[in-house]
């Protein structure tokens, strides 16, 4: 069993010297780089090596790779610790039987936002996207906002930093119930498409944890027009200051004008005046993140024109859409979509700037009970979007691994298996890939696990094929 968020945990006036059990997650990391910035000691672990530990080692932090009792030192006061992490964990036992304090790193992230206005953004999609458009479009409007994202910013090169501004803005997790922790300004709510049923149990439960997510937010909810899930959330809420972005005709902000072709070019429509932007970063869904963001900024008092181009500058995170190395003609990128929902936008969006080659899917099913769950969708989106997919095993994360749930109950359920290999062994994948890959076409890695470790193999499959 993994460790679940105790919500009633009491956070001590003072961490002092912190240990970060599973350190190197985008958000762990984040949360860790501002503590340093604070003036704490911090130590951690984690698994493997990672250019966010290598970050963090330059700023001062002692890091040590693998999960030992050892590496928690006498003198730690606080353990900071992941929902990934399993009960057993030498070194959260260690830390329970010393008596220590241990928080989830949604406490460890209240303990660095109190007393600050918070932006919190939620959402089963888009989160990530949505708070870089919002962190980039407020240093361009010159608020300097502190604030801890899922992902790097790629102008900036890190996925978290310390700002001078009352703003602070927030990646807010909802897979384990954590964002209900924060004392919430403003809420936005990219959409509440059902995920992590395997902690709430129902779609029901999922979407009343949103309705209290946004009824606790003091100055402003907003949340999408569009999404059923939002909808029926919206209907909820008691909220007295909702604001709705989307492209259906009553939004607050309506969404209209959309081009995908090349950079995404789209329109708002907002209190009678229309304003037209164009993104950095392609797809679609992109232009509905761009909505949300600027629903969020014009609702915090910024003026529309200016929050419209401050958005214009972002160009993107780490793991969506990114692109690693290009080979023979063919471009491998890596995406984190792990719902079918994300994967059909990452695949449209790359439809868009492909032109005439074709896109290769890499997909790694991320949980036993997500690809249980998904199979069929996961099979009907990624058969729509992908001219080839190569399906990898299931990345079981928290899970224990479930009899018969394999990658392959994804790849089993294409209508047409030409078009699909499931080959668990990772070489063969990446050989495979580059044996049917052809100039011009994209290689999109498709998960949130580990699944972007596989593209050096696949740059040094392509190499062997095409070099």
């Amino acid at each position: 069993m993994t460790i679940k968020p105790d919500l009633t945990t009491p956070i001590p006036s003072s961490l002092g010297a912190v240990h970060f059990v599973g350190i190197g997650g985008s958000g762990m990391s984040g949360i860790a780089r501002l503590l340093i910035g604070e003036g704490h000691r911090v130590t951690g672990s984690d698994v493997r090596d990672s250019a966010n530990i290598a970050a963090l080692r330059e700023l001062g932090a002692e890091i040590a790779i693998g999960h030992a009792a050892a590496n928690l030192r006498d003198d730690v006061d606080t353990v900071v610790v992941t929902g990934a992490l399993w009960q057993d964990n030498p070194e959260y036992q260690l830390a329970l039987s010393r008596g220590l304090p241990v928080l989830h790193r949604s406490h460890a992230l209240a303990a660095l936002i109190a007393g600050r206005r918070l932006v919190s953004v939620a959402g089963a999609h888009g989160k990530t996207t949505s708070t870089g458009m919002i962190v980039t479009a407020l240093r361009a409007l010159g608020a300097d906002p502190s604030f801890v994202n899922g992902g790097v910013l790629a102008d900036l090169g890190v996925s978290s930093a310390a700002g001078a501004g009352e703003l602070f803005v927030v990646e807010a997790d909802e897979s384990d119930g954590s964002f209900l922790l924060y004392d919430t300004a403003v809420a936005l709510i990219t959409n509440v498409d059902p995920d992590h049923l395997d902690h709430y149990g129902s779609r029901d439960a999922f979407e009343q944890a949103f309705v209290e997510f946004a009824d606790r937010a003091s100055e402003l909810v907003v949340i999408s027009s569009d999404d059923p899930g939002a909808v029926r959330v919206t209907a909820r809420l008691s909220n007295e200051r909702v604001v709705t972005f989307g492209e259906a005709s009553d939004a607050t902000v309506r969404l209209h004008s959309i081009v995908t072709e090349g950079p995404v070019a789209f329109s708002v429509s907002y209190e009678g005046v229309d304003y037209s932007g164009r993104l950095r970063v392609p797809g679609r869904h992109n232009a509905v993140n761009a909505a949300g963001a600027f629903a969020v900024l014009v609702g915090l008092g910024f003026d529309p024109a200016a929050s419209l181009a401050g958005i214009e500058g972002f160009s993107g995170t780490g793991r969506r859409f990114e692109l690693h190395g290009t080979v023979g003609g063919v471009s491998v990128y890596d995406d984190y979509a792990h719902h079918p929902t994300e994967v059909a936008a990452a695949l449209s969006a790359a439809r868009t700037v492909v032109g005439e080659g074709r896109i290769i899917a890499v997909h790694q099913p991320h949980t036993y009970s997500r690809t249980q769950a998904f199979a069929k969708e996961f099979a009907e989106v990624l058969e729509q979007y992908a001219d080839e997919t190569v399906v990898l095993d299931v990345y079981g994360a928290r899970e224990d691994p479930v009899p018969g749930v394999t990658g392959e109950l994804v790849s089993e359920r294409f209508a047409d298996p030409s078009h699909v290999a499931f080959l668990a062994d990772w070489q063969e994948a990446a050989d495979h890939t580059a044996r049917i890959a052809q100039a011009g076409d994209y290689v999109i890695t498709l998960g949130c696990g580990d699944v972007y470790r596989i593209v050096p193999q696949l740059l040094g499959s392509l190499e062997r094929e095409r070099g």
